[in-house]
């Protein structure tokens, strides 16, 4: 058998690495595969938890905190942001912006301003409160001070109307804010006309799954 040239053997020596490199990075590839789909459900059991473990008891002494319900807010705002009402368990409120309200840097109701507030009251009827909440909101444009009074004027403005349309049984509770409390930011003119608003907060009255009469409850919780 002719003996091996140098170059005959360092091409044998380098298909022997090359072999021996796949066999052993191969087994590794294959590991590196899901044995699932991604997103597929197993039915494996759960894993068995330790009722005794101490990491699951309670100190000497300590009690569990009373079972708490999640409030649940849904806010539904129209197309231009002019009206915005959110709904939790407890409350029910709207937030209707100055313009449509009243003309610039005035505290009396433009004609248009009656049918917004009419359906606020009949939605107050509906949920049947004891108590009202009319509260008036500017943006930081201006003096705080002034701000103060127009949305005061404002708050005052909307309680009237709404007096008007619900009688006597409610009692309102009336405030003016100035820029306290923005629901956006004053930096841009679209916040500030978020910002300029009076709002409308009543409690939620029960409904028929609540008080079990199949009407909804006078009843009302306290304002959150």
């Amino acid at each position: 058998m002719a003996a091996l040239t140098p170059r005959t053997a360092t091409t044998c020596t380098a298909l022997a690495v090359l072999a021996t490199l796949t066999l052993t990075l191969t087994p590794a590839y294959a590991a590196d595969d899901p044995s699932e789909p991604p997103g597929t459900v197993t039915s494996a059991p759960p894993p068995e938890v330790d009722a005794n473990s101490p990491g699951l008891k309670l100190a000497d002494g300590a009690t569990l905190a009373s079972a708490k319900v999640l409030d649940i807010k849904s806010v539904v705002e129209d197309l231009g942001g002019e009206e915005r009402r959110e709904d939790t368990n407890q409350n029910v409120t709207f937030a209707l912006q100055a313009e449509v309200l009243f003309p610039k840097d005035s505290s009396t109701l433009n004609p248009e301003a009656r049918s917004r507030i009419q359906a606020i009251a009949d939605e107050i009827k509906a949920q049947k409160p004891t108590t009202v909440r009319v509260f008036g909101f500017t943006d930081n444009l201006g003096s705080y001070a002034h701000g103060k009074t127009l949305s005061k004027k404002r708050a005052d403005a909307v309680h009237d109307q709404l007096a008007g349309f619900l009688g006597s049984d409610i009692t309102f509770e009336v405030r003016g804010y100035s820029e306290d409390y923005p629901i956006a930011d004053n930096s841009s003119e679209e916040g500030r006309r978020k910002n300029r608003r009076v709002e409308v907060s009543f409690p939620r009255g029960a409904t028929p799954s609540e008080d079990g009469s199949g009407t909804a409850s006078g009843a009302g919780g306290e304002l959150g």
